[in-house]
């Protein structure tokens, strides 16, 4: 689970920065939307709010800069001017990343410093928070500090990778520990596998535009029939929902020779290295299907048609609203059998009509009480901004101060009373986060 997030020197952000998931202690109220252990509280959900251009998208950039950084296990070229460029001299400056996470009852940090501009690293580390102990931190003008607590096997092994690693200023050690290397579970380094799973698996990053990934359990008859039931409680017209195959020629329709030709192989070179039966779900606007390849290589192709109301015709998937298209992205938190999985998700409220958002925010609140799942989104829906659906603690604003830098703040630390319309509150600028207008007269224009 995610503890909290720290950046600084990253697009808007300057200063260092700090969002937390840890649980207020002066909430005693609606325990049912914590993870509660014997030694921390943790919110399941957080919505963040700001005006346009405040900093709240650029807060989910951070997660997935530190994402696409461990999976490719450098800093990407493209990121070479998203250092907060309010101030010249940060050019050259650190821009500094970590998160702290739950695994397993045990607390980490792992975190990076970098120089964006030349794609440098600069600093590394892996923290034991709950023993206060450094685990790893590299040093480039010598050899980094490994605070495990090895067995005479893994410290030879470690202190070749060690050494192997010394003055690479271009990628991240947690990714080069990954790279062919398997470590027994009671192995301290089975640490390094811990937390780049949680990158790789976990943490799920959706940007506006951009579906949630896993779909496959839509093609299990009995996961198909609660979809069935959650879509109609959405009113869609959405009656049925039936499975249906397809042919290869049909999917290069939809998808495109070169899309599709690219697919196959990659599901090829997957079932040669794995000798076994396979699945592929993928969506996108015009289709929404799963190929399954068997050891042999032979294809089976299914997709879902949709029936509205008493009508005997079938639709397809890209002829449904973007609002229905996104309510079935919405879908993948409730049905994802990763029950670790955190989802951070920018404009969430997308082409949905406010009520129905709340009405899957309402189905969010009843899931999480039985599932760790955490979800963190932005909006600019104050509809959903409700002391009954979230507690003061789930709720964060973000804003631009006199620099034109980003703050996060919780609206915790506003004390405010827990039958306070906050919507109304923040609507008239009580927590800061809204547009600040200046005056014009259409008839200035010239």
């Amino acid at each position: 689970m995610l503890i909290g997030v720290k950046m600084q020197n990253f697009k808007s952000f300057n200063d260092l920065t700090a969002f937390s998931m840890v649980a207020s202690n002066k909430l005693r109220k609606q325990k049912e939307r914590l993870y509660e252990s014997d030694t921390i509280s943790l919110l399941k959900s957080t919505v963040i709010y700001g005006s346009n251009a405040s900093g709240k998208s650029n807060f989910v950039e951070v997660l997935r800069f530190m994402k696409e950084c461990v999976i490719n296990q450098e800093i990407p070229i493209e990121s070479y001017n998203w250092y907060c460029r309010n101030h010249e001299d940060n050019r050259d400056k650190i821009s500094s990343f970590s998160v702290q996470l739950l695994l397993d009852e045990d607390f980490y940090e792992y975190g990076f410093d970098a120089i964006l501009n030349t794609q440098t690293i600069k600093d590394e580390w892996i923290v034991n928070l709950n023993k206060k102990k450094i685990l790893y931190q590299r040093n480039n003008d010598g050899k980094p500090l490994n605070g495990l607590n090895l067995k005479t096997d893994d410290q030879m092994r470690m202190e070749i990778y060690l050494d192997d690693f010394l003055h690479n200023d271009k990628s991240l050690f947690l990714t080069e520990m990954n790279r062919n290397k398997s470590f027994d579970k009671d192995s301290e380094l089975s640490v390094y596998h811990r937390i780049y799973n949680w990158f790789v698996k976990d943490l799920n990053v959706v940007l506006p535009d951009m579906p949630l990934t896993n779909f496959a359990y839509y093609y299990d008859e009995s996961t198909l029939n609660n979809i069935k039931k959650i879509v109609r409680s959405f009113d869609t017209g959405i009656e049925d929902i039936e499975i249906k195959d397809m042919s290869e020629e049909q999917l290069q329709n939809k998808i495109g020779i070169s899309l599709y030709k690219d697919v196959v192989s990659e599901l090829k070179k997957k079932v040669q290295n794995q000798r076994q039966e396979l699945n592929l779900s993928m969506r996108s606007k015009k289709v929404f299907f799963n190929i399954t390849m068997n050891d042999n290589y032979d294809l089976e192709i299914k997709t879902l048609c949709f029936k509205h109301g008493k009508s005997m015709l079938d639709f397809e998937f890209c002829e449904e609203s973007d609002g229905t298209r996104r309510i079935f992205d919405f879908l993948d938190i409730l049905f994802n059998k990763n029950k670790n999985s955190v989802y951070v998700i920018d404009e969430m409220e997308r082409s949905l009509h406010p009520n129905l958002f709340k009405h899957f925010i309402e189905l969010l609140n009843q899931y999480q009480k039985k599932s760790n799942i955490q979800v963190i989104f932005t909006t600019h829906q104050s509809e959903i901004m409700s002391q009954d659906l979230f507690r003061r603690d789930q709720i964060w604003f973000v804003e631009r101060d006199k620099n034109n830098d980003s703050k996060i703040y919780s609206l915790d630390t506003f004390n405010e009373r827990f039958d306070k319309k906050i919507s109304k509150a923040y609507l008239e600028g009580r927590y800061g986060a809204i547009p600040q207008f200046k005056s014009f007269n259409i008839d200035e224009l010239e």
